[in-house]
């Protein structure tokens, strides 16, 4: 079961820093999120795994997955669990750039054109690297249903995705943590 509130003590506790940071958007921001921390660590990977699952539903994908290297352990705890109460799903990692070696492919994983895909982030600044996940996705196929993240920052980030026709569906925002967006 989700522990909503372990979550915000642990984001709090080990990915929450403040200071002047650039963010992978571009912008200037005065606190950082530095979610690998969290998701990367086992009682995070547990909680956003079982957050992750609730947020789906009962209407599940096929497919989750997002960019690499950020998606990647939030698709290994959804996965996991998902295994572990034997619901049905696979995942895929999203590439920036195609392996100059092998199949050269942008989007690897046990897939099939036509299959549905939930994409998921860690921090939803702008929606960028989310919505070039996206891109890169629907390039092979996939069907792209919405973004989970893990938290949004509230800086644009859901009306991008929303212009584009998907939804943003998150376990926190930067409120759960007393801060305004930028």
């Amino acid at each position: 079961m989700y522990d909503r509130q372990a979550l915000v003590d642990l984001v709090r506790e080990r990915a929450l820093k403040f200071g002047e940071f650039t963010l992978a958007s571009g912008k200037q921001a005065s606190y950082y999120l530095d979610c690998r921390q969290v998701t990367l660590d086992s009682r995070g990977a547990r909680l956003i795994g079982a957050g992750m699952l609730e947020l789906l539903g009962d209407d599940l994908p096929q497919l989750v997955g997002g960019m690499a290297i950020g998606a990647d352990p939030i698709t290994a705890a959804i996965l996991t669990l998902a295994g572990i109460q034997e619901i049905p799903l696979r995942g895929v990692m999203v590439r920036k750039e195609p392996k100059g070696h092998g199949l050269g492919k942008h989007v690897e994983g046990p897939f099939e054109a036509g299959e549905s895909l939930v994409i998921v982030e860690d921090v939803v600044t702008t929606g960028g690297s989310s919505l070039k996940a996206i891109e890169h996705c629907e390039a092979v196929g996939l069907k792209v249903r919405r973004v989970l993240a893990i938290i949004d920052r509230l800086e644009g980030g859901r009306e991008a995705f929303a212009a584009r026709g998907y939804e943003l569906t998150t376990l926190l925002t930067i409120r759960d943590f007393g801060i305004e967006s930028c």
